[in-house]
């Protein structure tokens, strides 16, 4: 859904094939069909919930018997649970931490070899603008994007030189049903009039992999605020955050 599908659509729409992975399997086969009749790619699925630890591996051990060589690797599987910590659902939480961290790490660390014997490859880890400050009332969130944000960082630096490359797509609050899944609909933060459509971040973050950009935020507006939290102070910066998280 949402960045994920369109992201899908946009490496098809370049003629890549696909390997498509997600919980619902006629959700999934439906997109791939739909991809496939299109753009004339071909588009594997694999069901999986990367909330289980062993979905990595299983995803990686399927492609390997199959022969699929990853050249492009999208970590977007994500989700987000909204609240004051004290009142969130634990089980939730250990389930965001395994799916935005542990299967992104994962998965990275089992397709990175391969990529790097070829020389050549690209990974994009979709991190958030969320990354870049503390989040009262969406907590383990916020700060498991910064954790995508500064892995990113750390690993395309270690990649420097080698062919393989690593962007963390940093979108803002966008059109899916993140807000939804996660309880925040009603914030101010997602009633705010420049929330960016889903398509528009995908081609955005489709060229600056390409290129090889290791931080991409596609808005201009979510540019300039990165900056000026970095010489605000970081409780005022704080304090903002937690009033555009409440409702309205």
């Amino acid at each position: 859904m949402g960045i994920g599908l369109e992201l899908a659509r946009e490496f098809a729409a370049h003629r890549h094939d696909l390997v498509l992975v997600a919980r619902h399997r006629d959700a999934l086969e439906a997109i791939a069909g739909s991809l496939e009749g299109k753009f004339g790619i071909s588009a594997t699925v694999i069901v999986a919930d990367l909330s289980d630890p062993e979905s990595p591996r299983m995803v990686f051990d399927t492609l390997q018997s199959q022969g699929v060589q990853v050249d492009y690797l999208v970590n977007n599987a994500g989700f987000g649970v909204g609240g004051e910590f004290a009142d969130t659902d634990l089980d939730r939480e250990l389930d965001m931490i395994q799916v935005n961290i542990a299967a992104l790490a994962s998965l990275t660390k089992l397709f990175l070899p391969q990529m790097l014997g070829r020389k050549s490859g690209r990974i994009m880890q979709v991190a958030s603008t969320a990354a870049f400050q503390p989040g009262p009332l969406m907590a383990i969130y916020y700060a498991s994007k910064a954790f995508v944000l500064s892995f990113s960082q750390a690993l395309a630096e270690e990649l420097r030189g080698t062919g393989v490359t690593v962007t963390a797509l940093c979108p803002g609050p966008t059109e899916t049903n993140f807000a939804a899944t996660a309880g925040i609909s009603n914030s101010r933060l997602f009633a705010n009039a420049g929330v960016a459509r889903a398509d528009a971040v995908a081609r955005y973050g489709y060229a600056a992999m390409m290129r090889g950009e290791r931080i991409a935020i596609p808005s201009v507006r979510d540019r300039i605020m990165v900056q000026v939290e970095r010489i605000a102070p970081r409780a005022v910066v704080t304090r903002i955050v937690r009033k555009l998280q409440q409702a309205r």
